[in-house]
């Protein structure tokens, strides 16, 4: 059974920056695509950034591209999320999500495609 667990969230100063933890266990990395969701108060759950297993590129969203990095370390079987330039827009629980199998890069955005997901971790933007 895969299990993921998130660290990293807290409070920040707009403009600041956050670093997001995601250990993964039961599986490799290299076995699994890897995403970041949030979702923010009365919001629908949203793409952040994935790793495609298939192609080993990673995907951002619109609104995170150039700001946001998703990387991992195989060594630590650990997942991350580099998040800059922070805004208030930000504020949002942040949930690491797996899947297994070869999805396109378009279904990787879809929150329905992750069999496996974390408990989330907070991240706060004040301004």
């Amino acid at each position: 059974q895969v299990q993921l667990v998130e660290s990293g969230g807290g409070l920040v100063q707009v403009g600041g920056s956050l670093r997001l933890s995601c250990v993964v266990t039961g599986r490799t990395l290299n076995t699994l695509n890897l995403a970041w969701f949030r979702q923010g108060p009365g919001k629908e759950r949203e793409f952040v950034g994935a790793w495609r297993r298939n192609n080993g590129v990673t995907y951002t969203s619109d609104s995170a591209k150039g700001r946001f990095t998703v990387s991992r370390d195989n060594g630590k079987n650990t997942v991350y999320l580099q998040m800059n330039g922070l805004k208030p827009e930000d504020t949002a629980a942040y949930y690491c999500a797996a899947a297994g199998g070869n999805p396109t890069s378009l279904y990787l955005k879809f929150a329905s495609t992750y069999e496996f997901w974390g408990q989330g971790t907070q991240v706060t933007v004040s301004s």
